[in-house]
């Protein structure tokens, strides 16, 4: 892999970021409502700190699916189409989008870090700064998933039908509103194989430092994350590399 696989890696990851310095809206969006969602039901139950690693989850998870949501609008512009037929290889595609929209889904977790004063956490320099590199690893992962579901949608009502159907519930029953060891029955089996789970758990104990004995350990988090954004990142470049034809006339 030389020049011919890193250029339209950087050309599309530069893209996507310029995309959205013209969408300013966006962040007011995706870092918005996670942030008044985090404030009101965090001050209702008086407890701000636990809440803040879930506010941070659902503000990754909102930019980075819904940023490969633009796959649908390159479709249609015809934009995709002049991709597939370059001499660049699909996983270049597949790779600086899934790079480029993580990127903007971090970059926005960093704006809500920036309330952590504000929910009492203190976590201390090593511990912000791998809540910041698990905070990548997250928007990876989640961006991932979101190419893969994008790529097979033929409108953005579909899109935003499956998001609601799938995603929201999944972040529900991942430690977001009650602990692990809180959760009872079905419900506390459902959270043990929930890839959300660990994802949100490292979060919260790298910027908390509570531990929930219920709940996995920062390297099992961590650990179960890349696994799941590995095999998310294969499963959208297979993807990329099979489905050809009517999608893109």
């Amino acid at each position: 892999m030389g020049r011919k696989f890193w250029l339209p890696v950087a050309t599309l990851w530069r893209r996507e970021l310029i995309r959205f310095w013209r969408e300013k809206a966006r962040i007011l969006g995706f870092v918005g409502s996670p942030l008044v969602f985090w404030l009101v039901i965090g001050s209702g139950f008086g407890n701000l700190a636990f809440f803040f690693p879930g506010a941070l989850t659902l503000t990754v998870m909102f930019s980075a699916v819904f940023s490969t949501m633009s796959l649908i609008e390159d479709r249609r512009e015809g934009f995709l189409l002049s991709m597939l037929v370059s001499p660049a290889p699909r996983s270049a595609m597949v790779l600086g989008k899934v790079l480029g929209s993580s990127t903007l889904a971090w970059l926005q977790g960093l704006i809500l870090l920036l309330f952590l004063p504000l929910a009492g956490l203190r976590p201390g320099l090593a511990g912000l700064l791998e809540a910041i590199a698990a905070l990548y690893l997250i928007s990876f992962t989640l961006t991932a998933l979101g190419f893969l579901i994008a790529w097979r949608m033929e409108s953005s009502q579909g899109f935003h039908a499956i998001i609601n159907l799938v995603l929201v519930p999944l972040w529900m029953v991942s430690g977001a509103l009650f602990s692990m060891s809180t959760a009872h029955g079905w419900m506390r089996w459902l959270m043990k194989i929930n890839p959300l789970t660990y994802s949100l758990s490292a979060l919260r104990q790298l910027l908390t430092r509570q531990v929930d004995p219920a709940s996995p350990g920062v390297g099992e988090s961590l650990l179960v994350t890349a696994i799941c954004g590995g095999a998310l990142w294969a499963a959208a470049t297979f993807a990329a590399r099979q489905k050809t034809g009517r999608s893109f006339a």
